[in-house]
């Protein structure tokens, strides 16, 4: 074998990383940046900001990687995730179970240690959600596996709540709640993209067993109840006037793709609706950040 074919064949830096699926990371974490920043008044410590958000990066990683090893047989079946390292071989089963593992116990090594260990043991709860329950059961036992499975992928702003806090508060599961109404609609529009490799690799999504008919009209229904859900922060005194108006704004953007899905066959609307449904829930957090640190006068003065 030439030397060309062994650099090929071995696993270098860049495969690690995409074990750790970072664009998916990527956003756990600034929703966790943002429950941290919730939860106090001014600036979130920032030895808790760096080390409270690298711990639970480094375990989200950890059960991530855990999902391409159970997935690399369905991945070779499906156009976007063949050439994943674990399913070509180009990482071992074992350096895949090592590296999740070192990832795992470093991660929860920071949270336990310089922490709290609250937050360590929601983030464990959460990886084994995921990695466990949805990865190993649910992803192939029901067409509800997104929705039952979502409660770990929305945990995030949670655990930087309780990084900061060291408490449970209503607040962050209010954050929760955001991101586990967020998530079925947003996964539901990349499966109607992927239904027929879905079919293929014999995964139960909505799409797949239910139709598409039915799933547009359940991303619209969940839609509808994520805008609902998203007055709340304004209605339990969480945010203020600017949030409300860019949930509204925002939830308008989201339920335009969501009825456009539904009434039109034209192609790639699904993974139009999933990219905007990516911005959405990232804008929304946003000006909900900004709302929660710009002091702004209320429109109507009541007491006047």
């Amino acid at each position: 074998m030439s030397t060309l074919e062994l650099e090929k064949e071995r696993a270098i830096w860049r495969d690690y990383l995409e074990l750790c699926k970072p664009n998916v990371v990527l956003v756990m974490i600034v929703t966790s940046a943002i429950g941290m920043f919730m939860a106090v008044p001014g600036m979130v410590p920032l030895d808790i900001l760096i080390l409270g958000n690298l711990g639970i990066a480094l375990c989200a990683s950890s059960a991530a990687t855990i999902n391409h090893l159970v997935d690399r047989r369905i991945d070779l079946k499906m156009a976007r995730t063949l050439n994943r390292p674990v399913a070509t071989g180009r990482v071992g089963s074992t350096q895949a179970v090592t590296f999740s593992a070192v990832l795992g116990i470093v991660g929860m090594g920071i949270l336990l240690n310089y922490i709290n260990a609250l937050t360590a043991w929601l983030t464990m709860a959460s990886l084994l959600g995921y990695a466990v329950v949805y990865t190993l059961y649910l992803k192939r036992a029901t067409p509800q596996n997104i929705v039952i499975g979502g409660l770990a992928g929305a945990a995030p702003p949670l655990l930087g709540w309780t990084a900061v806090t060291n408490d449970v508060h209503g607040y962050g599961l209010l954050l929760v709640l955001i991101v586990f109404i967020w998530t079925p609609p947003h996964f539901w529009a990349l499966a109607l993209h992927r239904k027929d490799e879905y079919a293929k690799a014999d995964v139960p999504m909505l799409p797949v067993t239910h139709g598409e008919k039915y799933t547009k009209l359940h991303i619209v229904l969940y839609t509808l109840l994520l805008i609902i859900v998203t007055t709340l922060p304004y209605l339990t005194g969480m945010s203020g006037w600017l949030y409300l108006l860019g949930a509204l704004v925002l939830g308008g953007g989201f339920l335009y793709w969501a009825i456009l899905l539904m009434v039109s066959d034209k192609p790639n609307l699904g993974m139009a609706t999933f990219k905007y449904s990516i911005v959405y829930l990232l804008a929304l957090f946003a000006i909900m950040l900004v709302d929660h640190y710009w002091v702004i006068p209320p429109i109507f003065n009541i007491a006047n």
